[in-house]
């Protein structure tokens, strides 16, 4: 079954998590997420796979983050924490396994040990 990770290089837990998929035989494709930002529609369908509201996503204690001065009770709009996660994607939670029509944040690593 197809697999992917948002994927940055410099995270501990996204080179753990890869560890883990490849100790299991999976060789996900790697979404280099910060090279290559998600489409808001990709980001959209991973949101879904995921099950959760889009603020679940956010890494607030970025300094971008304060910077923009977020937090989890503002009052935004599905589609607008959506759209600010698609023009700043340094502020999306990694790693997230996707295989197939679901999908896990793998913090802590084991989590995505469910998808398979």
């Amino acid at each position: 079954m197809p697999t992917s990770i948002t994927y940055n290089p410099r995270c501990s837990k996204c080179r753990q998590t890869l560890e883990l998929l490849r100790q299991r035989g999976i060789e996900p494709e790697l979404l280099l997420y910060l090279e290559e930002p998600l489409t808001k529609r990709e980001l959209t369908h991973t949101i879904q796979k995921l099950k959760v509201d889009p603020r679940v996503l956010v890494r607030f204690n970025e300094p971008l983050a304060r910077e923009l001065g977020l937090s989890p009770v503002d009052e935004r709009s599905r589609s607008a924490w959506i759209d600010l996660l698609t023009k700043n994607p340094a502020l999306i939670e990694r790693p997230i396994v996707i295989r197939g029509e679901r999908a896990v944040l793998g913090r802590p690593p084991e989590n995505v040990l469910g998808l398979l």
